[in-house]
């Protein structure tokens, strides 16, 4: 039976179950729907948003739709808190990956009132209409959830025991490819930071297990910070991860997604032997939040590639 493995994105998340119910959902909504039941594909989900949040978002509303009205909704839930630099080199990728996304400093994003947006704003985000208090937690977010992982902190929300982050979520990444219930062909559908863990096991892990394709989708791997994270492995003549897709990758980009829109293109940088081999597709998710999985999922061509590589 073919079988899908999601892997979701930053920000705080419903329960495993809700959320791999309402991804689902969204794959089988839309224009060329793919309903996952009906076609035969088994599916699973990498969840790893516990590792990170005190207890799961228990408003499944702010999920279940494509509404752009709240933090949730936006991939701002959560309340994180802005990640604490330990050595010149984090405060150094955190203050560049800030800076894709807005001009304003630390200070300024922790101030009541927003600060006049500049004349040349750096990044999307302020260009998005979106409410000051929900760009705040959206930023801290990314940029929290992405620091935990690549600098492999040692970290537990409250109540929660403290783990060493990268080395966590690796092991549930590993464990859930190895579930004897995954079958192949099997297609791995990443979002957001979960592209980056996806990647990161698939390239960087030993015993994680093959699979057939691979999907990104408002990736941003294509940032050089993030790239400098994931070597040894990852260069750009050879950051395939050859030995462990066998088949296709596949990454969507809006170009007016905050995450990716900047560097929206993967091919370029993920080379096998200096050879294109990433699909990269455009695609327009309108409303005025571009990085919505939900929006992400009801891409006729994300539902086309999927269902190639599952050859359903």
């Amino acid at each position: 039976m073919p079988h899908v493995t999601f892997i979701h994105g930053i920000a705080n998340k419903p329960p495993p179950d809700d959320l791999l119910r309402i991804l689902r959902e969204a794959v089988a909504g839309g224009p060329e729907p793919a309903p996952l039941g009906d076609l035969g594909v088994s599916s699973s989900l990498v969840y790893w948003a516990d590792l990170l949040y005190e207890k799961p978002e228990d408003d499944l509303s702010a999920y279940e739709g494509v509404e752009e009205d709240t933090a949730e909704a936006i991939d701002g839930g959560g309340n994180a808190p802005s990640p604490v630099p330990r050595s010149a080199e984090e405060a150094a990728f955190i203050e560049a990956l800030r800076g894709h996304l807005t001009g304003f400093s630390e200070e300024e994003l922790e101030g009541a009132e927003p600060p006049p947006v500049p004349a040349d704003p750096q990044g999307e985000l302020e260009r998005i209409p979106l409410p000051w208090s929900i760009k705040k937690r959206f930023l801290k977010a990314y940029l929290r959830d992405v620091h935990h992982y690549l600098f492999d902190v040692d970290f537990g929300p409250p109540g929660r025991p403290v783990v060493r982050i990268q080395q966590t979520i690796r092991r549930r990444f590993v464990d859930a490819l190895t579930d004897p219930a995954v079958t192949r062909p099997h297609v791995i559908v990443s979002h957001s930071m979960g592209t980056v863990i996806a990647y990161d096991c698939l390239k960087r892990v030993a015993d994680c297990a093959p699979v057939d394709g691979l999907i990104t989708l408002g990736s941003p791997l294509g940032l050089d910070e993030i790239q400098d994270k994931l070597q040894p492995g990852w260069t750009r003549k050879d950051g395939y991860p050859s030995e462990k897709v066998a088949l296709a990758w596949f990454n969507a980009a809006d170009r007016l997604d905050p995450v990716c829109g900047l560097a929206p293109s993967l091919a370029r940088d993920f080379r096998r032997d200096g050879a294109s081999r990433v699909e990269d597709v455009k695609v327009d998710n309108g409303g005025f939040w571009r990085h919505s999985i939900q929006k992400y999922l009801r891409q006729p061509a994300m539902r086309r590639a999927l269902k190639g590589v599952l050859n359903v």
